[in-house]
């Protein structure tokens, strides 16, 4: 039998195979059409920023936030759903089937999920010439650390509350801020200096800058491993925090 773990990830990609048409336009169309819009139509007034035209400076901010984003929205109402609507996370603990291998499970499909948005998002760009360097081909990587540092936070979230509205409270007050301020649009450094410290704390900023050092080949502002290991503490730290709060629930 597959390992407990590769289980859980073949049924969310069984369920995922009758919701897959849903799911082009969010993860694939709108970021092309936001490109599109903002890249190469907003980016034609703009120029140029730190050295590069605006269009190759903001693929790597819209790379980033597709992956944050898609790692925020699936880890929401789906996690809470197992818990408090269908209860298929009850199902599923009834077997032979663990608390980690439940995450782990789950992490994989968000990785997933995750990778094919980013590499068919950087075929479409490549093929507009908006990758600047070759070692764009390391975004990929970048992206599955990115959406793990956000989807386990969120997954732990989402398995702790008892209600679905605070998910309104999630998305008003940390991804639509956080993809608006944390370098996605304009340098981190515009904004008020009592402001700033908040962009740094949004992994989206860690992921941003370094896709955006692999797309553009620019220097990111803090080394590559501080950025890379905010990341992986960030993620370390949110399956802990699921694992606990996965163990509480099941208890119900």
């Amino acid at each position: 039998m597959a390992h407990p773990a590769v289980a859980v990830l073949e049924r969310h990609l069984t369920l995922y195979k009758r919701l897959w048409r849903a799911s082009l336009f969010s993860s694939f169309v709108l970021p092309v059409l936001f490109l599109a819009s903002i890249g190469l139509g907003v980016g034609g007034y703009i120029g140029q920023v730190r050295g590069v035209p605006y269009v190759v400076w903001i693929v790597p901010g819209v790379l980033a936030s597709t992956a944050f984003q898609m790692a925020v929205g699936e880890c929401t109402y789906s996690v809470f759903g197992e818990f408090r609507w269908h209860r298929g996370a009850h199902a599923m603990y009834a077997t032979r089937v663990s608390v980690w291998d439940m995450i782990g499970g789950w992490l994989l499909y968000i990785v997933f999920r995750v990778e094919i948005a980013v590499v068919v998002f950087l075929a479409v760009v490549g093929v507009f010439g908006a990758l600047a360097s070759p070692w764009a081909v390391l975004t990929p990587l970048v992206a599955a650390l990115l959406a793990v540092a956000v989807a386990a936070p969120v997954t732990a979230f989402s398995a702790t509350i008892d209600h679905d509205s605070y998910f309104a409270l999630l998305f008003r007050f940390v991804m639509i801020p956080s993809t608006l301020f944390a370098g996605v649009f304009f340098p981190v450094e515009q904004l008020p200096g009592l402001v700033r410290p908040l962009a740094y704390v949004s992994p989206l900023w860690h992921g941003v800058e370094l896709c955006r050092a692999a797309t553009a080949g620019a220097s990111p502002p803090w080394p590559v491993w501080a950025h890379a290991g905010y990341l992986l503490v960030f993620a370390v730290l949110g399956v802990w925090w699921a694992g606990y709060a996965f163990r509480r629930r099941l208890q119900d």
